[in-house]
């Protein structure tokens, strides 16, 4: 038996789609459904009296409210075209134009329909060439083959939020359309292939068996309003109907609709049913792989003695290991789990060799994966930016997801960064220079991730909202060339003084800082930061003594007592101190960088290494043994690091911490000269290896922490 050209029978009814209504909403009826008729003008919706669907207008459904509405050319109005065809919106503008679907479940799957149909609506017959996609991932390119040709391209997908975004791209192949779209709900645990990672664009979709040939089986008949278009006749098929009810098997993971299952086709002369198709490659995937899945009920009732059993086979190989019976007046379903990815599909469907009756085949659907692996831009920070967008009107390129698909499609003016399995944040904003008018928006507040926000030159007006001062990440602030006024709020203040924050305004902001304290920190929260601030220090200083102190030793009696004697003074000097009983004269001074060559013999003795970098053994000119800390390029300590050890260094001065004597800076070289200890390392009197009495009893730790925590007041 000759193979039937199943590609071929989905051109030739391509034109078939053109009696079908498409159906789409900017918000769910009470069934969930969305139903719009593109390009309708004049009416606010209508119900066809044919389907009994309720049509909206796009209007106020699209971003900026753009394209325009045409309608298509009546030469290609026919009686059996729906009106929801009769009109077109056209996307001349832009390289993304979007539909935004609202008011959808996060997690649930839908059923998304476009419907194009060209009728030379513009009188230029150029057909154009596009690409759909839906929310951040592609879903397919719509070619359109002939003015007269109406073309319906269909996406089962996860919805992660609680809308979702149909848009169309200009490639350069022509002027971008659409006539109709829908959407449909389905249950979550329907077409289980459909999971957050991967979608299903349908390929084709058949009801075999003795329909009339002009309509589509769809809702009311189909629950999830598919298409379900007729099979052509053919001399090799013979068809089988019933008149009683078909039930659904449960869990039923597809739910044809009984109109489909209740006919069926059988081969006319032979025991085979056979049909095949080739890939259809898109840009983006030049070798889809496809998902099939066939209906099997059994319409018949047989006596005991006959039996209906085949196998399923694809490209000559057994697909399913056991042998198909189908149930009288129950679905039956065969299906894929992985998708499949071939040269060529043919599959054939063979009586067993036991079987007294020839295969059946009521209805089939086919399946090419999209990928949705393509994460939206972070809820927050969509829910700011679109705020922020219609505020102060910013038109641009602002449509669609703010950062993508990838960094092509980003945002005007937006920057934004990507992590695996994390959503897009964006980073950056900078719409100086765009007539901003009004206030500063509370919305840039809740860009919780930016860190460079430029609001200069613009038209601002009012105070500058504290709230900008907890965005963490935030290191510019430009607001120079407004109008603003009032003082800089306290918290944004406190960060330009620690130099988190680089804040810029200026004179041309008139009103901003008329009072001369209202830009300067507030001094009572200056103090009170202060009385917060000193506990913790004397907490660190605590900690650190508790460590260092382990240097001391108990000092054995007799020939190994040390001559130094305890003291408990603290003492200071801004150019020479006393250094306990040591009666040597040692001055806080400034090394060049020479100076530290030669005190060091060339860096030739490393004592140890730490965070700022490595400490070298040194002698002064006197003789003196010294330590000297030099800063490596590696380190992650900079100039501010390097400047706060040195002032506090040179203002602490205690018996059981050592001491510094001096310091060097000279553009990248940084070093810190220290008395040189003598008792060994930290690691080692912690471990009391080089002190046989241990640490120091915690009374003592207590006393010599508060006396040095004093040294820092």
């Amino acid at each position: 038996m000759s193979a039937t050209p199943w590609l071929l029978l989905l051109l030739c009814l391509a034109g078939a789609a053109g009696g079908g209504v498409l159906q789409a909403r900017a918000q769910p009826d009470t069934k969930g459904f969305i139903t719009i008729d593109c390009g309708l003008q004049g009416e606010a919706g209508y119900v066809d009296n044919v389907i009994m669907l309720a049509y909206t207008s796009d209007n106020g459904k699209l971003t900026d409210d753009a394209g325009t509405c045409h309608n298509i050319s009546g030469e290609y109005i026919t009686p059996s075209l729906g009106k929801s065809m009769h009109t077109v919106r056209s996307f001349a503008a832009g390289a993304r134009n979007c539909y935004t679907l609202r008011s959808l479940v996060p997690g649930l799957k839908y059923l998304i329909r476009a419907k194009f149909m060209y009728g030379n609506y513009d009188g230029l017959n150029r057909l154009p060439v596009f690409d759909l996609h839906v929310g951040v991932n592609y879903w397919y390119t719509v070619n359109i083959s002939s003015p007269g040709a109406a073309k319906s391209v269909e996406a089962i997908v996860v919805v992660p939020d609680d809308f979702t975004q149909v848009c169309l791209i200009n490639t350069g192949a022509g002027t971008p359309f659409i006539s109709g779209l829908d959407l449909r709900p389905l249950k979550k645990a329907i077409y289980p292939q459909v999971t957050n990672a991967q979608g299903l664009a349908l390929l084709a979709r058949f009801n075999f068996g003795p329909t009339d040939k002009t309509e589509l089986i769809r809702y009311p008949d189909d629950p999830l309003d598919r298409f379900w278009f007729p099979w052509v006749n053919s001399v090799l098929w013979t068809e089988m109907s019933t008149t009683r009810k078909v039930s659904h098997l449960n869990p039923d993971l597809f739910e044809a609709p009984p109109a489909v299952l209740g006919t069926a086709i059988r081969p006319r002369n032979g025991s085979q049913i056979q049909f095949s198709w080739e890939p259809q490659p898109q840009p983006n995937d030049p070798s889809p792989a496809y998902f099939v899945i066939m209906y099997f009920t059994e319409l018949q009732l047989l006596p005991s003695n006959a039996l209906r059993e085949f196998y399923i086979n694809l490209n000559g190989e057994l697909w399913f290991r056991d042998g198909v019976r189908p149930a009288y007046l129950y679905s039956g379903v065969n299906y894929n789990n992985f998708a499949l990815r071939k040269n060529q599909y043919n599959i054939t469907i063979n009586a067993t060799a036991n079987s007294t009756l020839p295969p059946i085949i009521n209805a089939v659907e086919v399946f090419s994966v999209i990928p949705t692996t393509n994460l939206v831009t972070d809820v927050g920070d969509v829910s700011a930016i679109m705020e922020i967008k219609a505020k102060y009107q910013v038109r641009a390129n602002w449509i669609g997801d703010p950062c993508g698909p990838g960094t092509v499609m980003v945002w005007d003016s937006l920057t934004c960064s990507y992590a695996i399995a994390s959503p897009p944040r964006i980073r950056r904003v900078d719409l100086s220079s765009r007539g901003l008018n009004g206030d500063i928006s509370s919305s840039f507040a809740n860009l919780k991730a930016i860190q460079y926000l430029n609001l200069s030159t613009n038209n601002l007006v009012g105070l500058i909202p504290d709230a900008l001062s907890q965005l963490t990440s935030l290191t510019v602030l430009d607001l120079s060339g407004n109008r603003l006024s009032g003082s800089i709020p306290y918290g944004l203040l406190r960060r330009v003084q620690d130099g988190s924050l680089d804040l810029r305004y200026d004179e041309i902001n008139p009103d901003l800082c008329t009072d001369g304290n209202s830009c300067q920190p507030d001094k009572r929260k200056s103090k009170l930061a202060m009385y917060i601030a000193i506990p913790a220090v004397v907490m660190v200083a605590i900690a650190v003594v508790a460590l260092i102190v382990c240097f001391t030793r108990r000092k054995k009696q007799g020939s190994m007592n040390n001559s130094v004697k305890p003291q408990n003074e603290i003492s200071y000097t801004s150019e020479n101190y006393v250094y306990g009983d040591n009666s040597l004269r040692l001055e806080n001074r400034r090394f060049t960088y020479e100076e530290i060559e030669v005190i060091t013999n060339n860096f030739q003795k490393v004592l140890g290494q730490g965070g700022f970098g490595k400490v070298y053994n040194g002698y002064l000119e006197d003789g003196t043994q010294v330590a000297v800390k030099l800063r490596s390029d590696s380190s992650g300590q900079g100039f501010k690091e390097f400047v706060a050890e040195a002032q506090i260094l040179t203002r602490i001065h205690h018996k059981n911490l050592v001491s510094m004597i001096g310091y060097g800076k000279d553009g990248e070289y940084m070093a810190l000269v220290y008395e040189y200890m003598s008792e060994g390392t930290v690691q080692e009197h912690i471990e009391g290896s080089r002190y046989h009495g241990g640490c120091l009893p915690w009374k003592h730790r207590l006393r010599i922490a508060l006396e040095s925590a004093q040294g820092t007041q």
